[in-house]
């Protein structure tokens, strides 16, 4: 937990997310419907963590990175940890709303 912490408030963690975002990568949010519904990042696609093993194969024909998203980063770890088992390039971006940022500054 200490170190996913550390990743995303390191310069390397947001290096790496800043990178992947300006190769094309596509931002997943994991969150409820009616999370994202309440606010979200432009652009992102919304798949609640519960629903990603049954959209699975139509995440792997977007043929790009993925960066997944949440409220506090817990969720996201979950899928990028399932969606990396599965062959996929993940990235953790932790919560939303800090990614916001990031990519606004």
């Amino acid at each position: 937990m200490l170190q996913f912490i550390k990743s995303l408030f390191s310069s390397k963690g947001k290096e790496e997310i800043q990178e992947q975002l300006a190769a094309g990568a596509i931002i997943i949010d994991v969150r409820s419907e009616g999370e994202f519904g309440s606010g979200h990042l432009k652009g992102s696609k919304n798949i609640p963590l519960n629903k990603l093993a049954d959209r699975l194969e139509s995440v792997k024909k977007l043929n790009k990175p993925i960066i997944c998203v949440c409220a506090s980063g817990m969720r996201s770890s979950q899928a990028t940890n399932y969606l990396k088992q599965n062959g996929l390039q993940a990235f953790n971006g932790g919560s939303w709303y800090s990614l916001k940022s990031l990519i606004q500054s």
